[in-house]
């Protein structure tokens, strides 16, 4: 039986192989065409190609699932389409070991995708991040369209890049008191944490008094911050792109400053639950080839394929905002998709075993 399952999961892998190199590279086509509208200034062509480049590993990690899903449609389809599935069952190979024999080699794909989002794809969307946020915006001015925003206490704060967890370039202060009211504004080219504690550079304050302003220059001054250099890192990604760690960590940071921190458990469930996920369509593919698609032609199956990725991933997007605006868990918006996979998937092939 170890032959025919390395036979079964040689022909699904090197489909799956084959259509995550061809998805993942009309992605990065497709962002690299986009991003041509952003080049001006310092910001030029080899900028944008070098972003994109560095967002390959995040884009190989998004594009996976579907590509389990259709690939496995199209190996299992090509062994179907040859008669080779029937002779299996001819021969007394039960559906369930088919089954194994298509996930087993498949575990160890989806454990190498869970070390690429974990330790490469924060890595290269950070550089990626930095790289585009020092050419567009630097330490000019607030620059509302890149850079991130950061809210402690009273205090509204942008950052336009940084260049490592510990120097900052940009940072743009709003602070206010209990009744909204604008206090201070500020700007400072630069930020660098040293000696325990962040200290800015080249400081331009604004202060609002009752009947006037005034604005105070200063070579530097100690930032009185609780943002660690460690949750830095955090904020300069989406939060999709996180290692869990770090999403962790900054989940309980938010709830500590009383902030809603909903859209960071999506993340942290999505990410958690993706081998999950991915499996309950490997599943669905499967049940697919053993029922419904056992004898049309590999565009049916390629279509059908897809058309049921995008349902899923629509569905996914549609349920992950809903959680946020209507309040229910999370956890929920990612496990309803993927149960209702499964549950057709188990379905699909009770009825041919």
């Amino acid at each position: 039986m170890s032959l025919l399952d390395r036979y079964i999961g040689r022909s699904v892998l090197a489909a799956i192989f084959a259509v995550l190199g061809i998805i993942t590279s009309l992605a990065l086509l497709f962002a690299f065409v986009d991003e041509l509208s952003d080049i001006e200034g310092r910001y030029g062509l080899l900028d944008a190609a070098w972003y994109v480049l560095l967002t390959a590993p995040r884009r190989l990690y998004d594009m996976l699932p579907m590509a389990c899903l259709i690939g496995c449609l199209i190996g299992l389809g090509n062994l179907a389409s040859h008669s080779e599935l029937t002779i299996m069952r001819t021969a007394g190979v039960p559906v369930a070991r088919i089954v194994w024999g298509v996930m087993k080699p498949l575990l160890a794909l989806m454990l190498a995708a869970v070390l690429l989002g974990e330790y490469i794809v924060p890595l290269a969307e950070t550089r990626a991040q930095t790289s585009r946020a020092l050419a567009q915006n630097g330490s000019t001015a607030l620059a509302a369209k890149r850079g991130l925003w950061h809210r402690q206490g009273q205090e509204f704060i942008h950052i336009n890049a940084a260049q490592t967890d510990a120097l900052l370039y940009g940072i743009t202060r709003y602070q206010f008191d209990g009744e909204r009211r604008l206090l201070a504004a500020s700007f400072a080219k630069s930020a660098r944490y040293e000696n325990g504690k962040w200290r800015l550079f080249d400081l331009t304050v604004t202060r609002f008094e009752p009947k006037a302003s005034r604005v105070e220059n200063k070579a530097s001054e100690d930032w009185p911050i609780e943002l660690a250099p460690e949750l830095l890192s955090t904020l300069l990604i989406d939060p999709e792109m996180l290692p869990l760690k770090g999403l962790w960590r900054y989940i309980h940071y938010l709830a500590e400053q009383g902030l809603n921190n909903s859209r960071y458990w999506l993340a942290f469930w999505n990410k958690l639950l993706q081998p999950l996920v991915t499996a309950a369509l490997l599943l669905l593919a499967i049940s697919f080839i053993f029922g419904p698609l056992r004898s049309v032609t590999l565009g049916q199956r390629v279509f059908a394929g897809t058309l049921v990725g995008f349902i899923f991933r629509i569905v996914q997007d549609l349920l992950g905002p809903a959680s946020l605006v209507f309040g229910f868990p999370p956890l929920l918006a990612v496990l309803i998709p993927c149960g209702i996979c499964m549950l057709a998937g188990s379905v699909l092939l009770r009825r041919v075993s």
